[in-house]
């Protein structure tokens, strides 16, 4: 299963520490790079550098999971620019993530 939108509006944190996701309506039988789009969503170059060494996934799944963070925050970015400014500039952020990573 995956959730497929694991953005920061959907993730429950309380010092610091990640106690519950919302939507539930997004989980579905997908592509497990989906559940990787939260690494340029929610973190730093440092810290997703952490994730992507202790993390067990192949090269390939962690590109699939960049490849949807993009494809995510070009959406956001685009489509929520004069409706929810909040959801346009995480898509501006993780763009920026994106582009700064190469």
């Amino acid at each position: 299963m995956s959730h497929t939108d694991l953005i920061p509006g959907n993730m429950l944190v309380d010092d610091d520490r990640l106690v519950g996701v919302l939507d539930g309506g997004g989980y579905r039988a997908a592509d497990p790079a989906l559940d990787l789009v939260c690494a340029w969503h929610l973190l730093g170059r440092d810290v997703r550098e952490v994730l992507r060494r202790v993390l067990p996934c192949p090269d390939l799944q962690w590109e699939r999971g960049k490849a949807w963070a993009f494809e995510q925050a070009a959406g956001a970015y685009w489509y929520y620019q004069d409706t929810n400014p909040p959801m346009a500039l995480m898509g501006r952020t993780t763009l920026d993530r994106l582009i700064a990573e190469g």
